[in-house]
């Protein structure tokens, strides 16, 4: 009996393990998938096999953090006054725990660096200008200013930035944050924002323009997590606080360096730290060839167009029918479509991410990723089954009406068919697109070949990039190439009126 209550004890311990790994996330940058690496190689050593979800959206991944999706991720504490609680005043640390333990959510003690954003230019200018204030770009406004796309949008970013130090520039661009250094060496722009832990400053010896207004807040780097994975995995929780206080400013910077400069994986520099600094040994992680990488993610990518094609195709003809026979309904479902194809990619992810996340439902993974696109794909399907039909003869609609063909037997034995080759080249044109837009799914770990074009621009890494831009490039001359032979192949020549 005793065996069997020991074995029985042994099997639950397993099973509770198994059953809900550990889900780690990381933002789209250098520095939190490596503290992402770190998290898992740490749950690794106390016996949880987590799993990491890297390169997320940062809204993105805080509402998979509310939903469950996610357990645990690094933040910044600036990120959280100035934009996940923008609008409520959280001073300090304390506050910031109580505003997050009412979303479920615990916060670390810091862990020993602050990344702050910084203003900075090229030595060469900051001389030549006198520029060692921020305020002192006030006195020249023909300064081109060049900053990533979330600096231009953030609450914390470009328009606070404007408003505070009240700048007159005008010639303000949103680009790639890692294009930024090359953009500014090429003296293509003039200033650019910066993190303070980002060792290109260093690298291309920038000028770190001082904060003489207090813009930015101290952004120390702290972990979230749920306050249900203190009963899931008591142990990782505990071994978490292993990590404050414990990466500094000049320790951080190195991290990066290894990874962005030195070329080492995040995964490598992760072991490394958990070695030297907490004594900890994380198994191997194997890693795939390319041949393997290109493979899966050929994979995720078919599956993300094909599902998404498939319900489009499903959902759409029916409404250009509709469309079709009813102009008043058709101009309500073709305006609706429209709209939505206005609203951009990542935009629409955060969208569906605020919806979902109420509902319980996925934020981040393909079945998100699934929807956008089958959102993209109804108005091409809808337009031109709309337009196939309207382009049927009048005198062939009223001689089949003439015979006493009822209405849906002349939609099926003669519209239908008319219209076919536009139908099918809208079929075309929407799954080349899908072949495009789902790269957006590395945004948010729905796999493909954005993770790899994701990756490959965090690094400014070409071959990253080729690795998912080539074969994506080739599925869309395959995927347009499939349909034109299915649309001989479906098409009986007689009635295809384009021919």
């Amino acid at each position: 009996m005793r065996r069997i209550g020991l074995i029985a004890a042994l099997l639950l311990i397993s099973c509770n393990v198994a059953a809900s790994p550990p889900q780690v996330g990381s933002k789209a940058f250098t520095e939190s998938v490596i503290l992402g690496e770190i998290i898992s190689g740490l749950a690794r050593h106390q016996g949880y096999p987590a799993i990491h979800k890297k390169e997320l959206g940062g809204s993105i991944l805080w509402s998979a953090l509310l939903s469950g999706e996610i357990d645990i991720y690094p933040e910044y504490t600036g990120t959280l006054q100035r934009e996940t609680f923008v609008g409520k005043n959280l001073p300090d640390d304390a506050a910031l725990r109580q505003e997050l333990r009412r979303h479920g959510v615990m916060m670390s003690r810091p862990l020993g660096f602050n990344n702050s954003y910084a203003i900075a230019v090229r030595q060469d200018v900051g001389e030549r200008l006198g520029l060692t204030r921020i305020s002192d770009l006030q006195h020249h406004p023909a300064l081109r200013f060049g900053f990533s796309n979330a600096f231009m949008d953030r609450a914390d970013g470009w328009p606070s930035l404007r408003q505070r130090y009240q700048l007159p520039q005008q010639t303000v661009h949103g680009m790639e944050h890692a294009l930024t250094y090359q953009a500014l060496q090429q003296g293509e722009i003039d200033v650019i924002d910066a993190y303070t832990t980002d060792p290109h400053i260093a690298l291309y010896h920038l000028r770190v323009l001082e904060d003489d207004r207090k813009q930015f807040p101290r952004y120390d780097g702290v972990l979230l997590y749920r306050q249900s994975l203190a009963e899931q995995a008591p142990l990782l929780v505990a071994a978490l606080s292993q990590l404050e206080g414990r990466i500094d400013d000049q320790h951080m910077i190195a991290l990066n360096q290894q990874v962005e400069l030195e070329g080492h994986s995040e995964t490598e520099v992760a072991a490394h730290f958990l070695t030297e600094t907490l004594g900890i040994k994380t198994p191997a992680q194997t890693s795939l060839s390319l041949a393997a990488r290109v493979w899966q993610a050929t994979l995720e990518h078919l599956f993300l167009v094909i599902t998404s094609l498939g319900a489009a195709i499903i959902i759409a003809t029916p409404l250009g029918i509709v469309a079709a026979k009813r102009p008043l309904a058709g101009h309500l479902i073709v305006g609706v479509a429209e709209v939505v194809q206005t609203i951009p990619g990542l935009a629409l992810l955060v969208f569906l991410a605020v919806l979902f996340a109420p509902l319980h439902l996925p934020t981040i993974g393909a079945w998100p990723m699934i929807v956008a696109l089958f959102l993209y794909s109804l108005l091409p399907i809808i337009r031109n089954t709309l337009a196939g039909l309207n382009s049927v003869p009048e005198n062939l609609r009223e001689s089949a009406e003439a015979l006493g063909l009822p209405p849906l037997v002349r939609l099926r034995l003669i519209e239908l068919p008319l219209a076919s080759p536009l139908i099918l080249a809208g079929i075309k044109t929407t799954a080349v697109i899908n072949v495009g837009y789902a790269a957006l799914g590395g945004l948010i770990g729905a796999g493909g070949y954005g993770q790899p074009i994701m990756t490959g621009l965090r690094l400014n890494s070409s071959a990253l990039m080729l690795e998912g831009s080539i074969p994506a490039a080739l599925m869309a001359l395959a995927v347009k190439g499939i349909f034109a032979g299915l649309e001989r192949w479906l098409v009986p020549r007689g009635l295809d009126l384009t021919r």
